[in-house]
């Protein structure tokens, strides 16, 4: 192992290995999934997680981003930061990223769920509800400061930029769950309005067929998208500005591709030693269906898409050759 990749680890959790390892870890039956983490499976993790950080720094220094700081920040850039400042952790949610499950996972960490140890027991509203965490913009600014020391545990989970689009239309607006009815009676009946010549009434009064094609082609015109507001509506809004990643410096930088280990040492470095993240959760064939969804679209529209996305691709290390099967020149 390259040894300033292990002096990193050791410094970062090696403390914590020494300590708690003489009888093995103490993740062996949260919310009775029975998941074993293995000291080696948390050394290969933070290995990854070290680089991931590595990365992630020198892609901020290049698009010039690494010169913020917590003043540029509004209240609204801060929304999606929870903090638990009794096992010091902040943790940066992000829609169609797991974050249903990690609020569920922060409600039992907080004591703020007593009908049982079993995450997925957790209505998803109620760990969504307002007011549940407290979020990072209510610190004083000394406690703000705090976490962005080496004391806290800041954790972020990404996700591919057009897999987790995709997660949000199919989810959003080509199902047909109460979530789905909310957004088709808004956001889809403005789409069919706007962007499809000759639509039916049924079509303009309900909304619940726009296509994948019409849903990116509403993300690329801003005037539609981004109407009154500055921001996209937080389920394809960019990570980066949900997150700002640069400023917060976040030292567990999970993907979505390793949720179950990445989500395993956040937990582990924020001291949460009876629980782990449930694993009983439905997997998602968003991945699988990628090509599906993206190869009848023109290569003019993904050029714009991954325009909007470039951050997230550059910040967290993503590529557009899983979708198209070619990288842009």
């Amino acid at each position: 192992m390259d040894q300033l990749v292990w002096l990193s680890f050791c410094i970062s959790i090696g403390v914590l290995l020494l300590g708690n390892f003489s009888t093995g870890l103490p993740f062996e039956d949260g919310n009775n999934n029975n998941v074993k983490i293995t000291r080696r499976s948390l050394e290969l993790t933070q290995t990854i997680n070290i680089q991931r950080q590595e990365f992630m720094q020198r892609q901020c220094e290049l698009l010039g981003d690494h010169t913020q700081t917590l003043e540029d920040l509004s209240e609204l850039q801060m929304d999606h930061m929870i903090v638990d400042k009794e096992h010091r952790l902040l943790y940066c949610y992000v829609p169609k990223v797991a974050c249903t499950n990690w609020k569920r996972v922060l409600m039992m960490l907080t004591k703020k769920w007593h009908n049982g140890t079993d995450p997925l027991q957790i209505p998803g509203s109620l760990a969504h509800s307002v007011g549940m965490f407290t979020k990072f913009y209510d610190l004083s600014e000394a406690e703000q400061q705090h976490v962005l020391s080496d004391e806290y545990t800041r954790f972020i989970l990404v996700r591919h930029p057009f897999e987790r689009l995709l997660s949000a239309y199919r989810n959003k607006l080509e199902g047909d769950a109460p979530s789905a009815r909310y957004f088709q009676s808004r956001v889809g009946r403005q789409i069919v309005k706007e962007l499809r010549p000759g639509a039916s009434n049924n079509s303009l009064e309900r909304g619940d067929d726009v296509t994948f094609g019409e849903f990116i082609e509403y993300l690329v015109t801003p005037e539609l998208s981004r109407a009154n507001q500055s921001d996209y509506n937080e389920h394809w809004e960019v990570i980066a500005k949900l997150c700002n990643p640069c400023v917060m410096k976040y030292n567990v930088v999970g993907k979505y591709d390793t949720l179950l280990d990445d989500s395993a040492l956040a937990l582990y470095l924020a001291g949460a030693d009876n629980l782990t993240f449930p694993t009983g959760h439905k997997p998602s064939s968003t991945r699988a269906n990628l090509r599906t969804y993206f190869d009848p679209l023109p290569i003019g529209a993904i050029r714009k898409l991954y325009d909007i996305y470039e951050e997230d691709f550059r910040l967290f290390d993503y590529a557009l050759d899983e979708v198209l099967g070619f990288e842009f020149g």
